[in-house]
């Protein structure tokens, strides 16, 4: 039994360069994946204010670094039934396993926003979980 600890998440709203509002959730279930250990990214908009297509990767910007996080969103039985399609999800697994610091990232998601600024705190958050996820 995993009582507490099945789920961990980072939770936060950040504007993008448009001043947009965006929920950032990056977040771990060891109960859906109790094998790999993924962490997941979830992105999510004011229903009525957007519709995102899916699949649409992520693109991360570091200095000069770039990834690119495959969009999941289809895999989630939630966010499949969900209508409203104002959110979406990505494999943030990769991301997490390359970085070495907390430098800050810019998030750009075609079609939806050019520039999403995550700030060193939050990348520490993140890396944070995957620690955690190492250290069961």
């Amino acid at each position: 039994d995993l009582g507490d600890q099945a789920f961990v998440r980072s939770l936060e709203t950040l504007r993008d360069l448009d001043y947009q509002s965006w929920q950032v959730v990056a977040y771990k279930n060891p109960l859906n994946d109790p094998i790999n250990h993924k962490i997941y990214l979830r992105i999510v908009g004011f229903p009525g204010k957007l519709r995102l297509d899916h699949p649409t990767d992520l693109n991360v910007h570091s200095g000069r670094r770039d990834w690119s996080l495959e969009d999941i969103t289809l895999l989630n039985p939630k966010l499949l039934k969900d209508n409203r399609q104002a959110a979406a999800e990505f494999d943030l697994t990769p991301l997490l396993h390359d970085l070495t610091n907390n430098r800050p990232l810019r998030l750009e998601l075609y079609g939806v926003f050019k520039e999403l600024p995550i700030p060193p705190y939050l990348v520490s958050e993140w890396r944070s979980l995957d620690k955690s996820v190492d250290d069961r």
